[in-house]
């Protein structure tokens, strides 16, 4: 069983022109009449103007929770380095880079299905609340309030911890564990400089620790 963590407590949980010109007359009243013509799109680089779409508890840009991985390759291409992270049987869960997907996000699929997206260093992506990789604990906690859960790093000590907001599923298992494929939720890891290192966006997938492990 993979290790995890609360990902609510158990109490909280009820249930992202021009115009021609001539050297005549007769050119310039012809170039007048001429409608301004658009200059054609140059193509964008892959992640170029991604940071603007924001992660949400049910996905990002063309990326939904849920969906198959042949749907993932067909929204931002394959995954740059297939043999880099993989868990102990890749069929079972997997995590991949596609070639267009932002800078510092990596995807989670189990069953070739996503279960979770995930933010890390050098992530430009923020949340649908504002907040990104390198903020403050201390800033979600004052915005978010009552709607954030706090619990215990599972390997560092505090200032680090998660901090997660839920939204629906319920705690089935033992020490507030959430198997509930509908739940849907954002964890913050927080480090022991009680900054934000990486964000898990998803399902149940945003209790894993130790990523596919």
């Amino acid at each position: 069983m993979r290790n995890s963590f609360l990902l609510c407590a158990s109490a909280a949980l009820a249930a992202c022109n021009f115009a021609a010109t001539g050297s005549d007359a007769a050119s310039q009243d012809d170039a007048a009449a001429t409608p301004p013509t658009a200059a054609p799109a140059s193509p964008s680089a892959p992640g170029a103007s991604q940071a603007a779409e924001p992660l949400t508890p049910t996905g990002w840009g063309p990326l939904t929770i849920g969906m198959d991985r042949a749907a993932i390759e067909q929204a931002l291409g394959a995954d740059v380095n297939p043999e880099s992270i993989a868990g102990p049987d890749d069929t079972q869960c997997d995590q991949l880079h596609p070639a267009r997907a932002p800078e510092g996000m990596l995807l989670m699929v189990e069953q070739d299905r996503l279960s979770r997206i995930e933010l890390h260093d050098g992530s430009k992506v923020k949340t649908a609340d504002g907040f990104g990789v390198g903020d403050r604990s201390g800033a979600i906690k004052q915005a978010l309030g009552d709607r954030v859960q706090a619990s215990p790093h599972k390997y560092a000590d505090a200032p680090a911890e998660y901090l997660t907001i839920c939204e629906g599923g319920k705690a089935t298992g033992p020490g507030g564990y959430v198997s509930d494929e509908a739940a849907r939720g954002i964890t913050y890891e927080i480090g022991t400089d009680g900054k934000v290192q990486s964000i898990f966006a998803g399902g149940p997938a945003i209790q894993y620790v130790e990523g596919c492990l």
